[in-house]
């Protein structure tokens, strides 16, 4: 499709103002966050494959960590209203051709964690439907259910989107809270520890790979500087969401990771983790509760999949939306319905998208757990902390050339000390990219992988030279967001 299409008007190219408060955008923060998800299958994994006691610590660790980059992140929002924040940062704070080569990754790393999800949910739904109907359809086959549900509220009213999140989220927190409590009423016989949380638990050799393996849970953090555009008083809808959102992910996802091993005590942990894997929290709730309490966790681990799938399908699309508005991407995918204000081009391809990988996985008979979910959200995951690390120093170096009222902590100390730490937990994941992704060391796929996104940055780099040479006016209201539609310059 023609780069050459004409722009698309002011109206049609705009996002429905005023439509989120702080509650909605959390609910999309830390829906994207997916808690359940996170706490049956994360956490059990990162006992299982590092050994490491201390993987309550390091989920307090990273969030101290995301909320150091949030300092900067949200004060750049105040000065920066655009649905592609990594995108726009990056072309406002390190020049259009940085925020073009940003934008392809920030693609690549959403796409990634949105059509990775249809390979959990056909697992997390077959145990429920044997036990109600005593079988279960092929994985894809609920695959393309939950995909149709996606697809269609993608297209819906963002705060349609935003009240079904909320339903699906409280229930979801409440579930595990409530597991984790009970475990706390079943300590093992040695009694309630705190080793978890002590240093030495965390500082030992597989501290990189348990860092590495736990830092995708906290993917979606930073989605609520996208839907700036659509959120209610955004100067305090946006940073107090970023924070209550980092808070409630770093706080539930440490308790829920030492209520696990109350139990089983701290020399079990490892042992029960590997032998129950993603049905270890549901089989102490059993344990502890009845079977009742249990296969509603179980219901609730399906949801949390479906609620993450919305999450991730409406920020991508937005990404998608703001690229098309300023015509670095065809213009059709700057456009938004008439009716309900969503960028449903970008919608659109999203659920084309998932169709195709849905088809291909299933044609091909590939795993769905291993090479689906864990693959794609290591990948998606190596991208996001790629995209922090990058705009931490967008947030320096955009500050720098422009005076300003921000304190020096904002525009400097907090992104320079988030940039270093990402930048450390960028090289641990690497080193331990073949743990992350449950593959042998000398496996290609550990290389091939954080390749692609060199490729993309590459790609992203000659994209922009083309279009400055080729379409200038478009190179120059790369990073714009909406004041792209009307022709002005900064």
């Amino acid at each position: 499709m023609s780069l050459t299409q004409s722009k698309p008007s002011a109206v049609s190219a705009a996002l429905a103002e005023d439509r989120l408060g702080v509650p909605s955008v959390v609910f999309f923060v830390v829906s994207a966050a997916a808690p359940l998800m996170v706490v049956a299958g994360s956490v059990p994994t990162a006992y299982m494959v590092t050994g490491v006691i201390g993987v309550p610590l390091a989920f307090l660790l990273l969030g101290g960590i995301f909320a150091l980059f949030a300092v900067g992140y949200v004060t750049m929002a105040r000065h920066v209203v655009n649905a592609g924040a990594f995108y726009a940062y990056a072309a406002q704070g390190l020049g259009r051709t940085a925020g073009v080569a940003t934008a392809w990754v920030a693609l690549l790393a959403y796409n990634a964690l949105q059509l990775g999800l249809y390979g959990i949910i056909g697992l997390a739904a077959e145990p429920l439907l044997v036990s109600w109907f005593g079988g279960s359809p092929a994985w894809w086959v609920i695959a393309l259910v939950t995909w149709a549900l996606t697809g269609l509220l993608g297209v819906l009213r963002v705060d349609v989107n935003g009240r079904i999140l909320s339903v699906l989220l409280v229930s979801e927190i409440a579930i595990v809270l409530l597991f984790d409590i009970a475990n706390l009423f079943n300590a093992a016989p040695g009694g309630i520890s705190f080793e978890g949380f002590s240093p030495g638990a965390l500082l030992v050799p597989g501290v990189g790979a348990a860092l590495a393996t736990v830092v995708a849970g906290f993917a979606g953090i930073e989605s609520s500087v996208v839907f700036a555009e659509e959120s209610k008083d955004r100067n305090r809808t946006v940073p107090i969401a970023t924070y209550v959102g980092i808070a409630i992910i770093a706080l539930l996802y440490s308790f829920s990771a030492w209520a696990q091993t109350v139990p089983t005590g701290v020399d079990g942990i490892v042992q029960a983790a590997t032998t129950d894997g993603t049905l270890l929290i549901f089989n102490q709730a059993e344990a502890h509760m009845g079977s009742a309490v249990s296969t509603a966790g179980s219901v609730l681990f399906v949801t949390s999949s479906i609620a993450c799938m919305i999450a991730f399908h409406n920020t991508t699309a937005r990404y998608i939306f703001a690229l098309g508005r300023e015509n670095v991407l065809p213009s059709v995918f700057g456009r938004t319905s008439a009716r309900t204000s969503a960028p449903v081009a970008g919608s659109l391809l999203q659920t084309a998208l998932g169709l195709i990988v849905i088809i291909v996985y299933a044609v091909l008979g590939l795993d769905p757990l291993t090479k689906l979910f864990f693959t794609f959200g290591a990948f998606g995951g190596l991208g996001l902390l790629t995209l922090l690390t990058a705009t931490s120093i967008a947030v320096i170096a955009y500050f720098a050339r422009r005076p300003t009222e921000e304190t020096t902590w904002r525009t400097k100390i907090a992104p320079a000390l988030a940039a270093l730490a990402l930048c450390t937990i960028i090289g641990l994941t690497l080193v331990n990219f073949d743990t992350v992704l449950g593959v042998a060391p000398d496996e290609p796929i550990r290389w091939v992988l954080p390749g692609i996104f060199v490729v993309a940055i590459i790609f992203g780099v000659i994209w922009a030279r083309v279009l400055k040479a080729t379409k200038p006016d478009v190179y120059a209201n790369i990073g714009l967001g909406a004041r792209a539609v009307t022709g002005a310059v900064k």
